[in-house]
């Protein structure tokens, strides 16, 4: 830490990786980053700047709902009263936020920020015992969740070692609710003044090697995407409208939907549940500007497009996983608009590598956006030369620290670079073009899925002796998680046994993480020193799926 930090409990600065295990972090790449102060807060950058700057103008539209920027900030203010006054929360104290895309989310993640505290966002389809993972991993005691998921999160609380306090939100009959509470609190709040490198945010993401990895990120973080990627590749401006499928609890939805068009002091329309419909009939009721969705619901809403009135939408982001070019095609055939495939990864924050307007070249990912710097790095360690396929390695003003993690730390930095686990080619011109995983997450659909953790699941069933997850090819989502599984009771195999494992993956973990095939081995192809050969079973599955 360079500068006093603001933060009481000092949990995240002590659990930080040591200064020679982080990336190196290029701080003077772009002129805005070099000028940062030393005591930021995101929350004043972000919201109490721009509220008075813009003041009564629409910042979130949800149905029939319209928020203003002052609306915003006065909801947020009253929440961080909450918290402080009637919760304890105190700067540095971990929050977790659990609830579907809406304005009182938005309030909640503003509201966090504004107390000093760190926000631990968590997905509405994570279940139980990823929530208590997280709760337990992060030490936190206090959550805000919307009333329609409080399942789960009461299971979770159940379990947990640390999370005693949950407060409801939409939950109107409750004398506890989040919005009783606010009534009564007041509408100003001054904010913590926090420095630049305060730990804001605590992002989980899945992993190789089992249980999600808690990503550590500063104030100075939320603002350097918001001024690389934003300022420099989408340029927005006030009166851009932004909507998107992703979650806001993915780092993707955070800036697609909150941080980027408030810096630029834009609006969102925010909805709950997109389907590939519902955004065309969202773009064209709401003249929706920019969009941000996954390369599924492209191609999905490819075949729809003809059915709507989408002539307001001028830029289309795509993230999550790799834009297929005959997606991108599909797209600008029947729209005339060049999809902005974004590199990004939840360790770096958000995009490192795109590609915007007329430098697009179709089927490559692009390359870094102002600020980064990116290589194609050969098992040497080497860069490799150009058509060369190696390990992709970025740096920039964002970078990985995950949270008392030394081992999967030194997996993903090295030498001050950071290695995402994807393989590229870099083309004689400087366009990045990607080729695969080089480890074992599954990407289906936009999510990253981690194979051993759906393995864990899978072995705690009773007729399941052992098994390998891997990701196989699928026309629609890219790729799908397929388990090979031996039964302890090979005569088991059945129909039903695998709707039955199936059930039993979805009950315990995110239901998009379940296998949506399963094959029955007799037994698992393994090296002479016992490893599983999960290359064989990706060929398998590959050759199975074509």
């Amino acid at each position: 830490m360079h500068e006093p930090s603001a933060h009481v409990d000092t949990f995240a600065r002590d659990h930080l990786p040591p200064r020679e295990a982080w990336p190196i972090l290029d701080l003077d790449t772009v002129p805005e980053i070099a000028a940062y102060p030393a005591r930021m807060n995101c929350a004043r950058e972000l919201l109490d700047r721009q509220a008075e700057r813009f003041g009564r103008r629409p910042v979130l539209h949800f149905g029939a709902e319209v928020w203003t920027y002052r609306d915003l900030l006065e909801k947020a203010n009253r929440i961080a009263h909450v918290l402080k006054d009637d919760l304890g929360v105190r700067p540095g104290n971990r929050v977790l936020l659990r609830s579907y895309n809406n304005p009182l989310y938005v309030a909640c993640w503003f509201a966090v920020m504004k107390a000093g505290a760190i926000a631990v966002a968590t997905m509405p389809l994570y279940r139980r015992r990823e929530l208590t993972f997280m709760a337990d991993k992060a030490e936190i005691a206090v959550a805000l969740c919307d009333r329609r998921l409080s399942e789960e999160l009461e299971a979770a609380r159940g379990q947990s070692t640390h999370l005693k306090e949950i407060v409801y939100f939409n939950d109107p009959a409750n004398e506890r609710s989040l919005e009783a509470l606010m009534a009564r609190k007041p509408a100003d709040f001054e904010t913590v003044d926090t420095a630049a490198d305060d730990v804001c945010l605590i992002a989980f993401t899945s992993g190789t090697t089992g249980p999600p990895k808690g990503c550590m990120h500063f104030h100075r973080d939320v603002m350097a995407i918001c001024d690389c990627f934003s300022r420099y590749v989408l340029q927005p401006g006030p009166d851009d409208i932004f909507t998107g499928s992703p979650p806001i609890a993915f780092t993707f939805g955070l800036g697609a939907l909150v941080t980027f068009p408030m810096h630029a002091g834009a609006s969102t329309v925010l909805v709950e549940q997109y389907t590939p419909e519902r955004i065309l009939e969202t773009v064209a009721a709401s003249k929706v500007t920019i969009l941000f969705t996954a390369p599924t619901a492209y191609r999905a809403m490819t075949q729809l497009v003809g059915r709507h009135d989408i002539s307001s939408l001028r830029q289309c982001v795509s993230a999550g996983e790799t834009l297929p070019l005959p997606v991108w095609q599909g797209w600008f055939d029947a729209t005339g608009i060049r999809i902005i495939d974004g590199l990004g990864s939840t360790e770096m924050l958000h995009i490192f590598i795109a590609s915007k307007g007329d430098q697009i070249r179709p089927g490559a990912t692009g390359k870094p956006i102002p600020g980064y710097r990116a290589r194609v790095v050969a098992e040497d360690g080497r860069d490799c030369p150009p058509g060369v396929v190696g390990r992709l390695a970025v740096r920039g003003p964002t970078g990985c620290r995950y949270l008392d993690n030394p081992e999967r730390q030194a997996a993903y930095v090295a030498d001050g670079w950071n290695f995402t686990g994807d393989s590229y080619l870099m083309d004689a011109d400087g366009y990045f073009w990607y080729q695969a995983r080089t480890d074992d997450m599954i990407i289906s659909a936009g999510y990253n899925i981690s194979g051993p953790e759906v393995e864990a699941v899978l072995l705690e069933h009773p007729k399941v002796h052992e098994c390998a997850v891997v990701g196989a090819p699928d026309a629609e989502r890219g790729q799908i998680v397929k388990a090979f599984v031996v039964l302890r009771d090979p005569k088991q195999a059945s129909s039903e046994t695998i709707r039955e494992l199936q059930d039993h993956v979805k009950a315990l973990i995110a239901p998009y993480k379940y296998p949506r095939s399963i094959a029955f081995l007799e037994q698992l192809p393994r090296t002479q020193t016992g490893k599983v050969q999960r290359f064989l079973l990706r060929e398998q599955a590959a050759a199975q799926a074509s």
